[in-house]
């Protein structure tokens, strides 16, 4: 069979605006005055608002991880900048209500025995929930976990409207 005129071809991928993760960008920086402040300034006037960051610092270098409100563009911006960029999944959760919803969050991936890697606040629109984005050690199962127990996740759409 031949490639062209009369094949139909769905070449879509797994990732895409409604893919039930979001993409982190972890940048190294050099541990020096300023650094991170020449990364952040790349984003002013584009439109990207930064919605979570997270700092790891050592004697020569920083890791920093950010979450972007569009991520294609966001990769581009950091790319351009000449910087070393690792891309990663993680899942947006939106805080259930209660006193403790980092327990029932905890408790349900507990469940499956599932760890979390990293885990920082995500900086969502005015009058939204409080949410977190978390890596686990195996993101499939966490998803599933986690939507069958009612919590709420959060896509790149969902990014992309707490820009607006």
């Amino acid at each position: 069979m031949s490639v062209g005129e009369g094949s139909a071809t769905n070449l879509s991928t797994a990732r895409g605006r409604d893919f039930p993760t979001i993409r982190q960008f972890t940048v190294f920086l050099e541990n020096r005055v300023g650094q991170l402040l020449e990364v952040v300034r790349r984003f002013e006037g584009t439109g990207i608002r930064i919605v979570a960051l997270s700092i790891n610092d050592s004697a020569e270098c920083a890791f920093v991880r950010f979450l972007v409100s569009h991520p294609e563009r966001g990769r581009e911006i950091l790319e351009r900048a000449g910087l070393t960029i690792i891309e990663s999944d993680l899942i947006g959760l939106e805080l259930p209500e209660g006193s403790q919803p980092l327990l029932q969050v905890c408790s349900a991936l507990l469940q499956a025995e599932l760890n979390i890697a990293q885990a920082y606040p995500l900086l969502t629109h005015e009058g939204s929930a409080p949410a977190v984005a978390i890596m686990v050690d195996n993101t499939d199962l966490a998803l599933e976990v986690l939507a069958k127990q009612g919590f709420k996740m959060l896509t790149e759409d969902d990014l992309l409207k707490s820009a607006e």
